[in-house]
């Protein structure tokens, strides 16, 4: 197992059950003790987990992998808003990218009536909103089905990608921070969001409020490869003023 991959099981058994034993993680993960404790050091100094007796616990910054019910529950009234919003970024005849998520399918919600609009997505729930969208194209990626968030990740996604270019992309992350950039605690999910970035002319990204001054395990792109941010008021000042100071266009809404 990778240094990466098993740092990312230990973060989810932490988000899990809220803290984790270092004998435990080595059974588990079937690594040495010591290796599992450089894994938590680690882990510690980019605070995603605190350090504990013995192993590790939940830290506020760590990004959970939660299923899309319960993602849809959290923070609705901002999600809506913001959906709407960025749709209105959206113009007949354009081809978008539109990323997994639940701030996302409200994007595809408010674009059921544009006119020969390509909307390539490698979310189910998604292409599931555009169904019966006559004046849309839908192009589902394939790939791995990820079953907590019902998004296609791996090699064909990402294969796929790479011969596509779009007007933009609607990205939804689990984290923003100003240093760190945008990030997620998935790795295959962090390499398809790379590959959408590399084929869009425009990186829009979506996302409420609570996901910022946030770090998650896997990187995606630093902020200034965003070209805009559609978020809700919730938003701290200092974020704005970190986000405008990149040269960022901020909509609230």
């Amino acid at each position: 197992m990778l240094n990466l991959e098993r740092q990312a099981r230990i973060l989810e058994l932490i988000e899990e059950h809220g803290k984790v034993e270092v004998g435990d993680l080595s059974r588990l993960l079937r690594a040495s003790e010591v290796t599992i404790r450089k894994d938590l050091k680690e882990l510690h100094a980019r605070g995603l987990v605190r350090r504990a007796h013995g192993g590790a616990v939940r830290a506020q910054s760590v990004s959970a992998d939660p299923s899309l019910q319960v993602k849809a529950a959290l923070h609705a009234d901002e999600k809506r808003r913001i959906g709407a919003a960025a749709a209105a970024l959206v113009a007949d005849g354009e081809s978008i990218i539109i990323d997994s998520g639940t701030t996302t399918q409200q994007v595809a919600r408010h674009i059921k009536d544009r006119r020969g609009l390509k909307v390539i997505t490698n979310a189910l729930n998604v292409a599931a909103e555009l169904t019966g969208a006559g004046g849309v194209e839908v192009i589902l990626l394939g790939g791995l089905l990820r079953q907590n968030s019902g998004s296609l990740v791996g090699q064909f996604a990402e294969e796929m990608l790479e011969q596509l270019s779009v007007d933009k992309l609607f990205l939804a992350v689990d984290a923003v921070d100003l240093e760190f950039g945008l990030s997620t605690p998935n790795l295959d999910e962090s390499h398809v969001n790379q590959a959408m970035v590399r084929a869009a002319r425009e990186t829009i990204l979506v996302a409420d409020s609570s996901k910022f001054g946030r770090r998650s395990l896997s990187r995606i792109v630093s902020l200034s490869e965003v070209a805009r941010v559609v978020t809700d008021h919730g938003l701290p000042d200092v974020m704005r003023a970190g986000l405008r100071e990149l040269g960022v266009e901020l909509i609230l809404a």
